[in-house]
C-alpha cells in the first residue's frame, strides 16, 4: 500500500523521486515511517491486549486454552471469534478439568469471564479454578517427571517401533521464551485475591426466570433464550461488540464458557430420546457463532455427547461448531486394565479445527494422541504401544486387538477366516 501511495503523488514529485533514486542509486519505492492511521492504530490495541497474540498462519487473534499442549494442537491456540466444543468423557472428570483450565488462564490474564451453568453455580465453579504454577515450579515438575520416567523409557526403547521415533515430540514443557499459555496445579486452588480481584459474570439457569427476547417459544427452550440474551448484554453493555467498538477505552477479551449444554438440566431433550428435537440446540448455536464473530470474545462449551444417540445431531453439532476435540476416558472400560495403556488415562480426538482464511487446514500432528493427570498436571502426549504384544499383552488383549479383522464379511475377508482362495 505504501508503494502504491507513493506512485499516486503528482507528476513533478514522481520525476524529482526517480532523478534522486538515480542520482543516490536507491529505489524510489521508499518504506513509510510510522502513521498513526485508523487501522494501524486499531491492529496495534487487538495486539497489545494482555494473553492473545496473531496466528503465524492467518493472522487471526489467539487466545490459550489453558493447555499449552492443547494450543500447539490447535494452531496455536483458540481463535477470538470461535466455538471451541468440548466432548465430555463419560464421567465428566477430565473435561470439567479443561473447562476450568479455560476459565483460569482468562483470570490470569485479565480477561472478562462469562460463566453459564445449568448444574453448578458460576460462583462455586470459580472456588475450584486450579492454582497458576510459576515457571520454576513447572519446570521443576517436569524435570521429576522425567527422572522418573528416564529408567523405563530407556528399557522400552528397543521396543518402540520406529514410526513412532520419526514423529514430532510434544510441547509438554514450559517455553521460556514465550509467555502465551500458563500451567496450573490441579491439586491446588486459585488464590483467593485472584478470584477476587477478577472480573466475571455468572448464569445459573435455574435462577432465572424472566426473558425479554423476541423469539418464538417452541423455536429455543426456555433455558437457551435467557443465555443468549444474557450473553448479547454482556457483548453490548461493555463494549466487546467488534461493530462498535469503543477508541477510548482499552480492549479487552471476552471469555465465555457453558457447562453441560444440550444436557436435560438446560431443558433440552436430545439426550433423552433417539429422535429428540435437535432444531433448539443447533439454532442456539447457530446465534451464538454470530454474536462471536463480531466481539472480541471466545467461548468454550462443553456437551455430552455420548448421550445423544442420533448421530446426525452430532454431525449437525459438529459443523455448527469451529474447534471440536473430543476426550475418551478409560475409567469403567476395557482399556482401565490393559496393561497397554498403563500409562495414560484416556485418548483425546481432535475432531475438527477451524479453516480461518483458508481452504484446508493442518491435521498431521493430532493423531495418536493420549492424555494423562499427573500429580498436577494435566499432559497430552504421543501414544506410544508396544509392538511385541507376546511380552506384554494377555490372551484376552490378543483377541481384543484381532476383533476388527473378525467383522469383514465373505467376501474381501474370507482370507482371515482361513481360506486360501478368494471367492471373486
Amino acid at each position: 500500500m505504501a508503494a502504491v501511495a507513493t506512485c499516486g503523488t503528482g507528476a513533478g514529485s514522481t520525476g524529482s523521486m526517480v532523478a534522486a533514486g538515480g542520482k543516490n542509486n536507491v529505489t524510489s519505492f521508499q518504506r513509510r515511517g510510522p502513521r498513526a492511521s485508523g487501522s494501524d492504530s486499531s491492529y496495534s490495541r487487538l495486539v497489545s491486549i494482555a494473553g492473545t497474540r496473531p496466528s503465524v498462519r492467518n493472522g487471526q487473534l489467539l487466545v490459550s486454552t489453558g493447555l499449552p499442549a492443547l494450543d500447539q494442537l490447535l494452531g496455536g491456540g483458540l481463535a477470538v471469534g470461535t466455538v471451541l466444543l468440548i466432548e465430555e468423557d463419560k464421567y465428566n472428570i477430565y473435561s470439567s478439568l479443561l473447562f476450568k483450565y479455560f476459565l483460569a488462564e482468562g483470570i490470569i490474564n485479565g480477561h472478562t469471564l462469562l460463566v453459564a451453568s445449568a448444574k453448578e453455580d458460576p460462583a462455586d465453579i470459580l472456588q475450584e479454578l486450579p492454582a497458576p504454577l510459576l515457571d520454576d515450579n513447572v519446570k521443576k515438575d517436569f524435570d521429576e517427571d522425567a527422572c522418573n520416567h528416564k529408567t523405563a523409557e530407556s528399557n522400552i526403547k528397543m521396543k518402540i517401533a520406529w514410526r513412532y521415533q520419526l514423529l514430532p515430540k510434544m510441547e509438554a514443557g514450559p517455553v521460556s521464551s514465550s509467555r502465551f499459555g500458563h500451567y496450573y496445579d490441579a491439586s491446588k486452588k486459585m488464590p483467593q485475591e485472584l478470584i477476587e480481584a477478577s472480573k466475571w459474570h455468572g448464569f445459573f439457569s435455574p435462577e432465572k426466570s424472566s426473558s425479554t427476547l423476541n423469539i418464538e417459544p417452541c423455536s429455543l427452550t426456555h433455558g437457551y433464550i435467557k443465555l443468549l440474551q444474557f450473553i448479547q448484554n454482556i457483548i453490548y453493555e461493555e463494549g466487546f461488540d467488534g461493530s462498535n467498538p469503543q477508541v477510548k477505552k482499552q480492549k479487552n477479551i471476552l471469555r465465555i464458557g457453558i457447562q453441560n449444554l444440550g444436557s436435560p438440566l438446560w431443558g433440552d431433550d436430545i439426550c433423552c430420546t433417539e429422535n429428540g428435537n435437535s432444531h433448539s440446540l443447533t439454532k442456539f448455536l447457530y446465534v451464538l457463532r454470530g454474536l462471536l464473530r463480531t466481539s472480541l470474545s471466545a467461548c468454550m462449551i462443553t456437551m455430552p455427547t455420548h448421550l445423544i444417540q442420533n448421530k446426525a445431531i452430532i454431525s449437525r453439532v459438529t459443523n455448527l461448531s469451529d474447534t471440536v476435540v473430543g476426550l475418551e476416558s478409560f475409567i469403567g472400560s476395557e482399556r482401565e486394565t490393559n496393561p497397554l495403556y498403563k500409562d495414560y488415562h484416556g485418548l483425546i480426538h481432535i475432531r475438527q479445527i477451524p479453516r480461518l482464511n483458508n481452504l484446508i487446514y493442518d491435521v498431521s500432528d493430532v493423531k495418536d494422541l493420549a492424555f494423562k493427570l499427573k500429580k498436577k498436571l494435566f499432559t497430552i502426549e504421543r501414544l506410544h504401544l508396544p509392538p511385541d504384544l507376546s511380552d506384554t499383552v494377555s490372551r484376552s488383549s490378543k483377541q481384543d486387538l484381532a476383533e476388527p479383522s473378525k467383522l469383514l464379511g465373505p467376501g474381501c475377508g474370507v482370507m482371515a477366516g482361513g481360506k486360501k482362495h478368494l471367492d471373486f
